[in-house]
């Protein structure tokens, strides 16, 4: 049987290489039940979650997909759903990401290797609220918020005082 062996080079690589594999997994479990809630919604023609249940992917145990479609039929859960389209609906401007898929992780390690130094929370910002190619922010509401961080952070330390990359009480 083939084994595939991953090399680290140094033994304090692992934890992180863990860390990393299990935020990607989650994201990709989390858009592939997306993907499935959707199909089974197309193929059913059917918003109804219980008719849903003999529709569900090859690689889910049929017990598991039932007990989802069971849960995502509760009220709580119905709830935070429907709050969260209205939310969304009622504020396109605030649905407005550059970053894509990409995530903030992800950006910060590509600022670090362009800068050639850690990146600071304003730089990371800007890169993900800027237009590409351009100064100005995707919204008005990102332009305040850079204007009140970079104001506070003036007011907080002084010429001379040293700055945190990220201070989040600012």
């Amino acid at each position: 049987m083939f084994t595939r062996r991953f090399a680290f080079t140094r033994p304090e690589d692992l934890p992180r290489a863990r860390a990393v594999w299990e935020i990607t997994a989650q994201t990709n479990l989390r858009k592939s039940m997306w993907e499935v809630r959707d199909k089974a919604m197309k193929t059913t023609c059917n918003r109804d979650l219980m008719a849903w249940v003999d529709y569900g992917p090859v690689w889910l145990r049929r017990d598991y997909w039932e007990s989802l479609c069971k849960r995502w039929a509760t009220g709580p859960w119905q709830q935070r759903s429907q709050a969260a389209i209205r939310n969304i609906a009622t504020q396109p401007e605030k649905n407005v990401h550059t970053s894509g898929s990409v995530s903030y992780a992800t950006h910060s390690k590509k600022l670090h290797h362009d800068l050639e130094r850690a990146s600071t929370f304003r730089e990371l910002f800007d890169r993900t609220h800027k237009r590409k190619g351009m100064d100005d922010y995707v919204t008005e509401s990102a332009c305040t918020i850079a204007e009140t961080y970079d104001r506070t952070m003036a007011e907080r330390y002084t010429e001379g005082t040293p700055q945190p990359d990220l201070d989040a009480d600012a």
